[in-house]
């Protein structure tokens, strides 16, 4: 469904209507996936389909009307609207793993860390850093 959902809002996001017509929304709760590496395809494929509109946005962009459904967004609004719906998606794809994994890697602090970790960060000096680089940077060590 996220893959659906991306290609149909991103692709020429400044021009036509994020439903597009060739979209079978219905169908993407059906679709049978016969490899992980198929599934991540899609996954970055869709990824890579907002980067790209992204991307190609300026600052007087932001501003303009696009259309989601025939419902006029601002760029900006637009945006947010999808920056709202894809964390649910991957909350559930999150549930769902830690539902059928005998192991799971926290995306976060792990139960029963909270304390050290608050420990550890606050030994270090306030700097400027993206929450997200010192869980890559084990990931990358692995």
């Amino acid at each position: 469904h996220m893959h659906g959902n991306m290609m149909s809002r991103w692709t020429d996001f400044l021009t036509t209507d994020g439903e597009k017509e060739w979209r079978r929304r219905d169908e993407e709760f059906e679709v049978v996936l016969n490899s992980k590496q198929e599934l991540i395809n899609r996954w970055e494929a869709g990824w890579k389909c907002m980067f790209s509109a992204i991307d190609a946005l300026n600052e007087t962009d932001l501003d303009k009307t696009v259309y989601i459904r025939t419902e006029a967004h601002t760029v900006a609004e637009a945006i947010n609207r999808q920056l709202a719906h894809y964390p649910y998606h991957v909350g559930q794809i999150v549930f769902i793993g830690k539902m059928l994994a005998e192991r799971w890697d926290s995306l976060s602090i792990a139960r029963g860390n909270s304390q050290q970790y608050n420990t550890d960060k606050f030994s270090e000096p306030k700097q400027r850093a993206h929450f997200t680089d010192e869980y890559l940077k084990i990931k990358n060590k692995q």
